[in-house]
């Protein structure tokens, strides 16, 4: 499904990132966690063939990341899609299936019906018509990942789904989540929220500049590894939490 090896990434020929190796099956939940400019979205970036690979090997469903880009969704943490444009909850989600459907082709029965089951998963059936702008930052969010959806990628992305999102949007997204990866769907996600991390991931890499750390999360999650990611910023608790502080 995904496999990097000794893989750096970055632009213009210089690195961004570096050392990650990482393998991640169908139905797997991979997140990447570390501070602001750490790589996060560089790396997201990579697994769409956007950023390129400057070492290493890096494949996406047996295939170079460029090439798997048809079969790959992608939820960015900054959408171009201007809240302001005249557009309604299901035109958007149907923008998930122009591939499929083509820039100039009709949209047919069954893209209509992958954009209300993509709607109805995401629990905003009843926002089909309302449009894009009017609905909440949270509810906006659901939307993008509706559109993701909609294009029934195999390994779906998502570069900071919770940021600005209330409560109910993220319990909401994490749900569908884990509906979508029990069916095989993989998903790579970038978060801060270490306790998202822990329930959510079958894998936490941890990155800041390199890959400091891979794994589960009981095992990578680890105060120590918290302090090398995070570069000593890192406050232990009383009750045992750790607390990031970004510099």
């Amino acid at each position: 499904m995904l496999g990097y090896a000794g893989v750096s990434v970055g632009y213009q020929g210089r690195p961004v990132l570096t050392g990650v190796d990482l393998t991640l099956e169908a139905g797997q939940r991979l997140a990447l966690v570390g501070p602001n400019g750490a790589g996060k979205s560089t790396l997201i970036k990579s697994l769409l063939g956007l950023v390129p690979v400057l070492d290493g090997t890096a494949t996406v469903l047996g295939r170079a990341p460029a090439e798997a880009r048809d079969q790959v969704g992608y939820v960015p943490q900054t959408d171009a899609l201007d809240a302001g444009f005249p557009v309604t909850a299901a035109q958007v989600v149907m923008m998930g299936r122009y591939r499929r459907i083509g820039w100039w082709r009709p949209a047919r029965g069954a893209d209509r019906q992958a954009v209300r089951a993509a709607l109805d998963l995401v629990g905003l059936a009843d926002r089909a018509g309302k449009h894009f702008g009017t609905l909440s930052g949270g509810q906006r969010q659901r939307v993008l990942l509706a559109r993701a959806i909609a294009a029934e990628p195999k390994l779906l992305l998502l570069d900071e789904p919770f940021n600005g999102v209330d409560v109910v949007s993220q319990e909401a997204i994490l749900r569908v989540l884990r509906e979508l990866t029990a069916t095989g769907t993989a998903l790579v996600l970038s978060t801060h929220d270490l306790t998202v991390a822990r329930d959510l991931a079958d894998i936490v890499c941890l990155v800041n500049g390199r890959q400091w750390a891979a794994g589960p999360p009981a095992t990578t999650l680890t105060t120590d590894n918290l302090r090398l990611t995070y570069g000593g910023h890192a406050i232990d608790l009383a009750d045992g939490r750790t607390v990031l502080v970004d510099p």
